[in-house]
């Protein structure tokens, strides 16, 4: 048996409730076998579509009916309660299904990064709609935010995207694994913290949810870092005639194809980033990157990439 932080990709998720209500169930039925063999699962997920989404009602409410503004932190809150009351439902129904008597909860997480961490100079992080160029530089007038220009499809607002430093809940979350209890935690990334007269105050910014896995499972003395994704290995010239699965992984042949550029930044390079942090974080420790629908095989060593250190 073994202490492992699962990291949920988009497409364990979906764009509407619709949508995400079906798709977890798909999720819980990929994971159940790793419940059901005793593994200690604790479960991040991501929030892109839906952050934005929530973000984008408040601000339309805003403008037609003057409701009060929101908060990007307050809407990453609003998210995490969303995603993990649809997953937990989930996987409570499919250990129900299975007889396996586990509690799921979701946590709402607090990520502290540093107030002076120079991504907040650089904000880099799409999140919400897509606007036309006028309407870009209207907001920037209005609201102050950062618009950029998004793969030809239209500007988005970006926000910084800083490095996390302390799991705020951490405590919270080691007492429910202890309690043999599933738990869902740090969804989107967490909501972005930083001190503030000896409390906690949020910022407007996205964390990388792979690098908030990698520091949980830090925290939380996790034996595997599992980061499930869209496909089964990783990749080098990925989408080429030329495409090489990798299997085993050491931490400094992964760093050095980093610096070569074979991985997408935003995709598949803050992944295998996350990786190598993990695998160097302590003796034994190691991660294993794959797709949700091979979990299970690529635990036991069938398929996946696995990052470790020599």
């Amino acid at each position: 048996m073994a202490r492992i932080v699962v990291a949920l990709g988009g497409n364990a998720l979906g764009s509407t409730p619709e949508e995400q209500i079906e798709a977890v169930c798909h999720t819980a039925d990929s994971l159940i076998d790793l419940i059901a063999n005793g593994h200690e699962l604790v479960m991040v997920h991501g929030n892109g579509p839906q952050v934005g989404m929530i973000n984008l009602a408040f601000e339309t409410a805003f403008q037609a009916e003057e409701t009060p503004a929101m908060p990007f932190p307050e809407c990453g809150a609003m998210s995490q309660g969303y995603i993990g009351y649809h997953l937990q439902n989930a996987l409570q129904e499919k250990m129900a299904k299975n007889n396996i008597t586990k509690n799921c909860a979701t946590v709402i997480t607090q990520v502290e990064v540093d107030k002076d961490d120079p991504a907040f100079n650089n904000p880099t992080k799409p999140v919400g709609n897509f606007y036309s160029e006028d309407e870009a530089r209207r907001l920037e007038e209005e609201k102050g935010y950062q618009m950029v220009e998004d793969a030809g499809r239209g500007y988005r607002r970006v926000v910084p995207s800083p490095q996390p430093i302390n799991i705020v809940e951490k405590h919270l979350i080691t007492s429910i694994i202890a309690n043999g209890d599933l738990v869902i935690t740090c969804g989107g990334g967490g909501i972005p913290v930083v001190r503030k007269n000896g409390g906690y105050q949020g910022v407007p910014a996205v964390i990388d949810k792979d690098f908030a896995s990698e520091e949980l499972a830090e925290e939380i003395n996790a034996d595997l870092l599992m980061i499930l994704t869209a496909v089964e290995q990783v990749a080098l010239n990925f989408g080429t005639p030329e495409e090489k699965a990798l299997t085993q992984l050491e931490v400094e042949k992964a760093r050095e194809y980093c610096d070569e550029g074979h991985f997408a930044p935003g995709s598949m390079l803050p992944k295998v980033k996350a990786a190598i942090n993990f695998a160097e974080s302590k003796e034994g420790r190691r991660a294993l990157i794959t797709s949700l629908e091979k979990a299970q095989a690529a635990l036991v060593g069938e398929t996946g990439t696995t990052i470790f250190k020599k």
